[in-house]
């Protein structure tokens, strides 16, 4: 029997978990409108009275997938980004942490980023998990250099949350083309530019040297 030798706190433990798992297979491949309290137990085997033994509806159990998939992306990202030297490092490492966990299974980025935009449940639980990265980098950022600025700190957190949304939902789209390592590293050049070394040493971003150059030419145009 399947149940055999479980507790009964152990059986419904397995329970619940195969029905986050069959709403996962469910959801992945038919979207929203493939969940059913009769489809997620014809896939799971289960009575529907295990269903409502652990969830109310099926937006509850949604929200539970959705909180077994984020806790996987969580758990790879910490360790992704974990003992890196510099915010160049740790943006490399996370959006591709981020980005291969997509491309190893597309429902993974689904589910976490772009389908269902309008279920009330994935609405919340997208929205806490932003402020919860956001929250994350803004932390790490300030551990590593507690003088730097808050309110820049804070910026960038924003910045960093939204970009890696946003390139998970056009990197599973295939607008990106099939390169993930040039997508990703093109992300990284555009939110923190690599600084620039002129001749005497110092170190100025390109921004930087080309308004100065800028500047110069004016002044000798002027003077002229």
């Amino acid at each position: 029997m399947r149940w055999a030798g479980l507790s009964p706190a152990e059986r419904h433990s397995a329970r619940r978990k195969l029905l986050i798992e069959s709403a996962f297979e469910l959801f992945g491949h038919g979207g929203e409108a493939a969940l059913s309290v009769r489809s997620i137990c014809r896939e799971s085997g289960l009575h529907h009275r295990y269903f409502y033994e652990n969830f109310a509806d099926t937006d509850e159990l949604m929200g539970a997938v959705y909180d077994d998939v984020y806790d996987q992306l969580r758990r790879i990202l910490t360790k992704a980004t974990t003992d890196l030297p510099d915010d160049r490092a740790r943006l490399r490492s996370g959006m591709r942490a981020v980005l291969d966990f997509s491309a190893a299974d597309p429902r993974h980025g689904q589910i976490l980023f772009a389908a269902a935009p309008s279920n009330p449940v994935l609405i919340q639980r997208r929205a806490a998990a932003q402020q919860e990265l956001r929250e994350y980098i803004f932390e790490v950022r300030r551990r590593d250099d507690p003088r730097s600025d808050r309110v820049a700190a804070e910026v960038a957190a924003a910045i960093y949350a939204g970009a890696t949304t946003q390139l998970n939902e056009q990197w599973l789209s295939g607008s990106l083309g099939t390169d993930l390592g040039l997508v990703i590293e093109h992300a990284v050049e555009l939110m923190t530019p690599a600084p620039r070394r002129i001749h005497t040493g110092d170190t100025v971003s390109n921004a930087v040297l080309e308004t100065g150059s800028r500047r110069i030419q004016r002044r000798r145009t002027t003077k002229s």
